[in-house]
């Protein structure tokens, strides 16, 4: 029976007494690492790739046909579904629709109100899932 005490006692000994040790040896540590961070700016052997130039999703330059409600906003010609979304800002800047005091929120005059499901205020959020509802 005298084991079972000794064994927790050691445990709870051991704990205090190692985390002092651990502080100190940290500060040299750091001390140490600087040299090699300076050694690290050095230019590097290995020659960098050259960047792939980026190339346009097809599914996104797809033209669009577009439905009569929204062909009233922004014109009857299939176009990607990008410039759609180009095409109904410049509508709703040029007729200042978007809210004054939340700029997330677009109000709807009479033609983007069809366009919106008969909404009157819209999320800009809201607004793209509710114009790919007018394409196809």
């Amino acid at each position: 029976m005298a084991t079972a005490p000794k064994k927790p006692a050691a445990k709870a000994a051991a704990k205090p007494a190692a985390k002092p040790a651990a502080k100190p040896a940290a500060k040299p540590a750091a001390a140490a690492k600087k040299p090699v961070a300076a050694k690290a700016a050095a230019p590097k052997k290995a020659a960098a790739k050259p960047a792939a130039e980026r190339k346009p999703n097809a599914a996104f330059m797809k033209p669009m046909t577009i439905s009569p409600t929204l062909a009233a906003v922004i014109g009857a010609a299939p176009i990607p579904r990008t410039e759609v979304t180009k095409k109904v800002w410049e509508y709703i800047k040029k007729h200042n629709l978007q809210d004054a005091e939340n700029k997330r929120n677009i109000n709807a005059d009479d033609k983007l109100k069809a366009v919106f499901d008969g909404k009157k205020q819209v999320s800009m959020f809201e607004m793209t899932k509710l114009i790919s509802g007018h394409l196809s």
